[in-house]
């Protein structure tokens, strides 16, 4: 059996998206959707498939499942149609901006017995996932504390910035969905810090550009995030696991491993640049992923009960730095 693929969206994420749904065996790319014809028509050059309308992947026979990678604003709408629809359902991160609207997307999704993946990426790289396996092999033995550190190497254009939900909720959240998944216990508590320091301008949009959180769990466990959306040197992506056994930590990936060594120091190749170049892998194995749960009748491997908890984190950070305090998860949900 092959899935057959509708992308939403063309942008950067949509064929991004392309590129892993092309390259997957059991999965075949039928049709783009894209106002923007020159984006649509990029997509249908490059794989073959087909221009058409939103309306028209909704009701297209040769269409099984759809990747949604529409404004955020659009997303819980499209996933309700196309779950009603009875496709299966890829959507990028967030589902909304709202947890209320996420809670109501989710209603609908489990009324229908929808299959939906929400797009957490980070969890399907290889280095990250060989973290969770030594987690999980007991390796490290119980896991106490853990430091994400992710650090884009410039920001966003100001229109992105003022359609994302800010920081919070378009780059840590990611780093919040990890935290969870290695932690392995839902957090209790977010205690957040965040300044402007790199561009007054995203301080003029109402957001911040410097940002870290302390997440602790009921039983104690410890995740430290820290971004920036200013890292000169590159696409800094780093993760360390404390455990009472040892540590484990995947490290930067960078062009090549080549060191060349003079007078004047070692030398190596710079970071890979931004998620485009260090997350192909995952964003293969993330569609793997999903194209196999449909097959196989299986749980997505990510949920939109995993996107509901990431957006609560992030609003729980955002209170947090309003208000100067420790704030409970409960608060927010």
């Amino acid at each position: 059996m092959t899935l057959r693929f509708a992308i939403l969206g063309a942008g950067r994420i949509g064929q991004v998206h392309a590129r892993a749904v092309a390259g997957t065996p059991g999965a075949r790319l039928v049709a783009i959707a894209d106002p923007v014809a020159a984006a649509a028509e990029s997509v249908k050059v490059a794989y073959g498939c087909e221009i058409r309308t939103i309306d028209a992947i909704l009701g297209s026979a040769d269409v099984d499942a759809v990747v949604i990678c529409t404004p955020t604003d659009t997303h819980a709408d499209l996933i309700e149609k196309f779950t009603k629809a009875g496709k299966a359902v890829f959507c990028e991160k967030p589902v909304d901006l709202s947890v209320a609207r996420v809670k109501a997307c989710l209603k609908v999704v489990e009324a229908n017995r929808g299959r939906v993946m929400v797009g957490f990426n980070r969890r399907f790289d290889p280095d990250f996932m060989s973290v969770k396996a030594a987690i999980d092999a007991g390796t490290v033995g119980d896991v106490e504390m853990i430091t994400i550190t992710s650090r884009d190497p410039g920001a966003p254009p100001a229109d992105y910035i003022t359609r994302s939900g800010g920081i919070f909720r378009d780059m840590t959240i990611h780093d919040f969905d990890m935290a969870r998944w290695l932690l392995g216990e839902e957090v209790e508590t977010v205690m957040a810090a965040a300044s402007v320091l790199t561009d007054p301008k995203i301080g003029a949009l109402g957001d911040f550009d410097s940002v870290n959180v302390i997440l602790r769990t009921a039983s104690g466990k410890q995740a430290i995030i820290t971004n920036t959306r200013r890292a000169t040197y590159g696409y800094d992506q780093r993760i360390e696991v404390l455990g009472s056994k040892g540590m484990a930590q995947a490290e930067n990936q960078s062009e090549n491993r080549v060191v060349i060594a003079d007078k004047s120091g070692f030398h190596s190749a710079p970071l890979l640049n931004f998620f485009m170049t260090r997350y192909i892998a995952a964003y293969a194995n993330e569609i793997a992923a999903f194209v196999a749960a449909v097959k196989d009748g299986t749980p997505t491997p990510t949920t939109i009960h995993d996107g509901l908890m990431a957006l609560a984190l992030a609003d729980a950070a955002l209170k947090s730095v309003a208000e100067g305090r420790a704030v409970k998860l409960a608060e927010v949900l």
